[in-house]
């Protein structure tokens, strides 16, 4: 593919690699992640976890063929109760944290390990494709120092996904205010298929030329895995460094066809509509009592931070 106007921002590009034709993909998040995360004000611990599953999330669904939205969360009894991440089949990504404010300042302004800012829990991978398929959830406990590592355990667990990733978050001091920070994620991920059934190869030269075959298949998966891990955090969130460079740049020597990619953007699914369909779930004598002094009801998404105002109940609950 042609690297002219491929976005060197919020995009996800696929790639190839032609000597031991293992798949691959490359996330790069910038202001749609900036968006979210500054929606939220997270402290810094926390907006770091999100980012990383943000661009996980990213990775992960780029690999999938489905229609609807890919979904990795985690639930803990940690400092950070829960946290959740989605990209939809389009490429709108969202996400958002719940926590305990005093438990997370409490784990001070340095680098946060799994274990201390989840706790025990678990890591949930959720494709959801509406009515129309079932609904298919992988589930992994919370195991490693980084949410990298926690889907690396998913990986090992798994007979029809083996995979490599490397994650790197950054807040880099935004031109003429180094008060404020601008939010910067980069991730890549290389994918190993399944090996085929060998066919045929019971006795002599057969079997000798699938031995070769999986020798050679292994050194390419290990030579991929070494040539990935060289990319430096810096390299992967840098913004003079647009994915395809830094893919062509890893890989060029092994030969590598990048395909056609796709753009990320920061979209929540949250409407008024949808809203006042989760208040008519509620009994009516209950939202009630969540009126505020004007006599409105206000439901603040979790996701984006919006908050959507109903003064009139009787048209909540009216019947469609």
């Amino acid at each position: 593919m042609n690297r002219a106007g491929i976005p060197e921002d919020d995009v996800v590009l696929p790639f190839q690699i032609e000597s031991s034709a293992l798949r691959g993909r490359a996330v790069r998040l910038g202001a749609a992640l900036d968006t979210i995360l500054h929606r939220h004000a997270y402290p810094r611990p926390v907006a770091e976890a999100l980012a990383e599953a943000l661009a996980i999330a990213s990775l992960l669904a780029a690999t999938l063929k489905f229609d609807g939205v890919f979904t990795l969360q985690t639930k803990g009894d940690g400092p950070v109760r829960m946290l959740v991440a989605d990209v939809t089949s389009s490429g709108h990504l969202r996400g958002y944290a719940q926590f305990d404010a005093a438990r997370v300042k409490a784990l001070g302004e340095g680098p946060v390990s799994v274990p201390k800012l989840f706790g025990a829990g678990y890591l949930a991978f959720t494709v959801d494709q509406g009515e129309a398929a079932e609904r298919y959830q992988g589930i992994v406990e919370l195991d490693g120092s980084t949410l990298a590592e926690c889907a690396h355990h998913y990986f090992r667990q798994s007979e029809q996904f083996e995979a490599g990733i490397k994650v790197a978050v950054a807040a880099v001091a935004a031109p003429g205010d180094g008060a404020v920070l601008n939010w910067r994620a980069g991730a890549m991920m290389i994918q190993r298929l399944p090996p085929e059934d060998a066919q045929g190869s019971a006795e002599g030269m057969d079997k000798a030329i699938d031995a070769a075959k999986r020798d050679a298949e292994e050194e390419g998966w290990r030579r991929a895995m070494i040539l990935m891990g060289s990319a430096t955090g810096a390299e992967l969130v840098d913004p003079d460094l647009p994915p395809w460079k830094l893919v062509d740049r890893l890989f060029l020597a092994e030969g590598v066809a990048i395909y056609r990619p796709l753009a990320l953007v920061h979209k929540c699914r949250c409407s008024p509509g949808r809203m006042r369909g989760a208040l008519r779930a509620i009994p009516r004598t209950e939202i009630e009592t969540l009126r505020d002094p004007d006599g409105a009801v206000r439901l603040t998404c979790e996701f984006c931070n919006t908050t959507h105002a109903f003064a009139d109940l009787d048209a909540v609950y009216a019947a469609d």
